[in-house]
């Protein structure tokens, strides 16, 4: 989901960067009026949670793999403005550090994911939430975000010349429909096993035992789940080949850990796992830093 510089025109991705930074400054205001100091630790955890899990690749069928966006469970536990922020934080590491998006398209992909998915994700969850239906809530809500972004995307590339024929979109949106159905059963799994922890932890998350096993299992995922991570190109990759651009594919930032691999020396567990625990590490930080900002502005704004 995440696109490459070089699948965009320059007008495009121009524009949705300057939409997108109006867009996380907005969110951020809204954010810092509702953030709570003890709730800081929180967007540190789940930022790098999300963001662990991203690394993990699953075969999905058809020669593709999947795997968690997170905007809908940040959502959940967050809040959207607050999960918009911490999801930008994320795509930010991802694109600088590890060259998993591209930086001249980082407002593309902000747009799609952390602003335009935490909100599909809250519309289900806004008015289900607090119901009997607030399984099918979460289920939906995160179904939706990846299905939004997943159209943006496909229009983003449309405007930007590239040629979709009948038959790439069917298959394309076959494939993101797969992605959005298994985004939301896995959502709804985590939050069945974080209230499994905790009974209507979702609805007050607090510190307790749910924080420690959320940190613990992001970074179990980042050093060793993610070595085994498929191979397999997810549904835009395989937009790309179809369509004939996978090789616009372009780096305008030479960043220091690749694809997540250490560029040499060392074991290939220590090359592979070294990066996926350094971007957990940056995370937790970089979301608690905001956190205490927003925490701030808000304080200074009483």
């Amino acid at each position: 989901m995440h696109i490459p510089d070089g699948f965009l025109s320059t007008p495009v991705w121009a524009a949705l960067n300057a939409t997108s930074a109006a867009g996380v400054a907005w969110l951020s205001r809204g954010a810092s009026r509702n953030l709570e100091e003890n709730r800081i630790p929180l967007l540190g955890v789940m930022g790098a949670f999300v963001f662990a899990a991203q690394m993990i690749n699953f075969p999905v069928g058809v020669g593709t793999s999947g795997h968690l966006v997170g905007a809908g469970l940040l959502t959940f536990v967050l809040g959207p403005a607050p999960a918009a922020v911490v999801m930008t934080a994320i795509l930010a590491i991802q694109a600088l550090i590890f060259q998993d998006g591209g930086v001249l398209a980082l407002g593309a992909n902000v747009g799609n994911m952390a602003i335009a998915g935490t909100l599909a994700a809250y519309l289900p969850w806004r008015f289900l939430g607090a119901t009997r239906f607030r399984r099918l809530a979460v289920f939906l809500g995160s179904a939706l975000s990846v299905f939004v972004a997943a159209l943006l995307v496909l229009a983003e590339l449309s405007l930007s010349g590239v040629a979709l024929p009948a038959p790439i979109l069917r298959v394309s949106l076959f494939l993101f429909m797969l992605a959005a159905v298994l985004e939301g059963a896995i959502t709804l799994a985590v939050m069945l096993a974080l209230e499994k922890m905790h009974p209507r932890w979702i609805q007050a998350p607090r510190q307790g035992s749910a924080l420690p096993a959320l940190a613990l299992a992001a970074l179990v995922l980042a050093g060793f789940i993610a070595l085994f991570a498929s191979p397999l190109p997810d549904g835009l990759e395989k937009l790309a080949e179809e369509a004939g651009i996978a090789g616009r594919a372009q780096a305008v930032l030479r960043s220091p850990m690749p694809d997540y691999e250490l560029p040499a020396g060392g074991s290939e567990w220590l090359r592979r796992s070294a990066p996926g625990l350094a971007g957990v590490a940056l995370t937790v930080c970089v979301a608690l830093l905001l956190g205490r900002v927003l925490a701030r502005q808000r304080q200074g704004g009483a």
